[in-house]
């Protein structure tokens, strides 16, 4: 029997044709060919869990079938009903559409589940990422981005090659992106409760496999990706994709049957007595101590990394350490560092999930960046008046309580796609979710925000100009603290969702950023701290061997002090003095020759 693990997987161009090759536990699987409507299936031959089969030409739309025992209480899905997409597909012929046949036992589901198609992946050696730690990072969702954009044209709206429009770039430019964080641009499912409410999921974190782009958000293929990824670089911009690796779109034993549940059931981590685990919150989770899921996550950042992406961020990563807990030291770790292609790339953490143990903040390798929570609560806390001086400082200074060595890998946020936007969470004391259909249950209860003494939009002066002042000093804070930045597409002029802060389900107006109405005093305010924070090397990692900690009056900091109302950082820079000013009651400012009030 050959090394399973050292057969390449998906459909792959041999001498006279095309090895196509599948992982499967089922007792017999065909190669679905198709023309048309017309299904051609092809018997695969077995070697171990891997069936292949060798057919002429390197032009075909394709899927499996899987025969063998159907009973999911002892998690066997095998239904030959179901046309299964293959796990390694790169493009896809049309996108998911969500629908009770593929949970229905005995339906025949070739009419609605996508075909794969035969692509050629890219082969070249990626260049070094253009993205180093301490830039800005800018989250965002293409569609939402790129929707009501009016200098993209109509067509191309939606798009992963709008971002590579003129007038997008000359944005990305102005506010000092380092690297634009693409939110999940991999064909993925609405969630089953979505279609009857008349809602689409928006951000894209169902899906179905891992490497297969969506075809409506990327329906130029891997060859789009490629050209905008090209286009942003030649502009100084990288590229971040995320990436879902903690759960498919099969979900729950509800849900679908579409590629890995039909296939190779095991991929989905399982109780001993059966039960699905559930640390994703979805109903499955994958299972990465198992070699074959360990493996198609190496080969997938591989493939996104070939095609020019400068790093990763990874949604609810500790699922990628668990076998079932966290295991800090997981085998995948080390395999990512002595890869050539994947050491050279950013890897950033989402370090929690909802599963036992799930909260490991600061428990990632020391290469790699991590999403900081405790950063973006404290901070809002400060500014909402119950937080302390010794937090913020503490996080200003780049959160050495939680990342140890001589720079800091917290990448701070005080807002992110999910949760309130920024302008939100200074106008909504409470969640506004009542139009996902879920009565108002769904998204954070307990987010840190405040409305300045009036729920939702006002027309009182006095109350705008204290919410303008508030967002104005978090923006401020965030760019003059240590570590990495990251800013949502749209918060620096003032997005909003009407308080709806889980907008996963709100794929229209609600999430689609409003070019029109721009605040353009904002927004310049952005690109002035940008500016000011490229032009001044507050990541140095001995900065704070030089900073002195004063009170406000200018004095050395007392205990008391530290639990105030502010506090003034002096450091030395060059032959001036730099002095950041954070004072609850008055915003932030930095004098170094002139004066940058929030």
């Amino acid at each position: 029997m050959t090394n399973q693990l050292a057969l390449p997987l998906g459909a792959t161009p041999v001498p006279g044709g095309t090895r196509f090759a599948v992982r499967s536990t089922a007792e017999r699987v065909e190669l679905c060919l198709f023309e048309g409507p017309d299904e051609h299936r092809i018997a695969m031959t077995r070697d171990g869990d891997v069936w292949s089969v060798i057919v002429p030409g390197t032009d075909h739309l394709y899927g499996y079938r899987a025969h063998g025992r159907y009973d999911p209480a002892r998690n066997l899905w095998f239904d030959p009903a179901k046309l299964l997409v293959d796990p390694y597909a790169l493009e896809l012929d049309r996108p998911f559409v969500q629908s009770p046949r593929l949970a229905t036992y005995g339906e025949n589901t070739a009419d609605i589940v996508p075909r794969a198609r035969m692509i050629a992946a890219p082969a070249a050696s990626p260049a070094p990422p253009l993205f180093r730690p301490g830039g800005l990072i800018y989250e965002l969702n293409v569609r939402g981005f790129t929707m009501r954009h009016p200098a993209i044209p109509p067509e191309q709206r939606g798009t992963v090659a709008a971002l590579a429009h003129p007038a997008v770039v000359d944005h990305l430019r102005k506010l000092g992106v380092a690297a634009v964080e693409l939110m999940p641009i991999t064909a993925a499912i609405d969630e089953r409760h979505l279609p009857p409410l008349g809602l689409r999921n928006a951000w894209g974190y169902n899906p179905v496999v891992p490497m297969a782009l969506c075809p409506e958000r990327v329906p130029g293929g891997v060859a789009e990706l490629v050209a905008t990824v090209a286009t942003l670089r030649e502009a100084g911009i990288g590229v971040i994709l995320d990436l879902v690796f903690n759960h498919m779109g099969e979900s729950d034993v509800q849900g679908g049957t579409l590629s890995f549940r039909g296939l190779d059931p095991d991929a989905y981590a399982h109780a001993p007595d059966g039960t699905l685990i559930n640390d994703a919150g979805t109903g499955n989770t994958l299972d990465a101590s198992r070699p074959s899921v360990h493996a198609m996550i190496l080969d997938t950042l591989r493939h996104f990394a070939r095609a020019g992406v400068d790093g990763f961020r990874f949604d609810l990563a500790p699922v990628l350490a668990r076998g079932p807990g966290f295991d800090a030291h997981a085998p995948i770790f080390a395999e990512i560092a002595a890869d050539p292609i994947l050491s050279t790339r950013i890897m950033i953490a989402e370090p929690w999930d909802i599963g036992p143990g799930g909260y490991q903040l600061g428990h990632f390798p020391e290469h790699w960046l991590e999403w900081n929570d405790k950063y973006r609560d404290q901070v809002r806390r400060f500014w909402r008046g119950d937080g302390r001086s010794g937090d913020l400082a503490t996080r200003i200074a780049g959160s050495a309580d939680v990342f140890t060595g001589p720079a800091s890998r917290s990448v701070n946020f005080v807002a992110a796609h999910d949760g309130f936007t920024l302008a939100d969470l200074t106008a909504y004391a409470q969640r506004h979710n009542h139009a996902n259909g879920e009565d108002n249950r769904d998204g954070h209860g307990d987010e840190v925000s405040w409305n300045h003494g009036q729920e939702g939009q006002t027309d009182d002066p006095a109350i705008s100009a204290a919410r303008i002042r508030s967002v104005r000093a978090m923006l401020a804070a965030l760019f003059l603290s240590r570590g990495t930045p990251m800013l949502t597409a749209g918060d620096e002029f003032g997005r909003s969702q009407r308080g709806n802060n889980n907008g996963y389900a709100q794929d229209n107006e609600t999430t689609w950023l409003d070019w029109g109405n721009r605040d353009e005093a904002l927004e310049d305010f952005v690109a002035a701290l940008s500016a000011f924070r490229r032009e001044t090397p507050l990541d140095w990692t001995d900065w704070l061997d030089k900073a002195e900690w004063r009170n406000l009056s200018g004095d050395a900091m007392t205990p008391e002090d530290w639990e105030g109302d502010g506090f003034a950082l002096h450091l030395p820079v060059g032959d001036e003095s730099l002095i950041l000013r954070f004072d609850h009651k008055r915003g932030v400012s930095a004098i170094r020759g002139r004066m940058l009030e929030s």
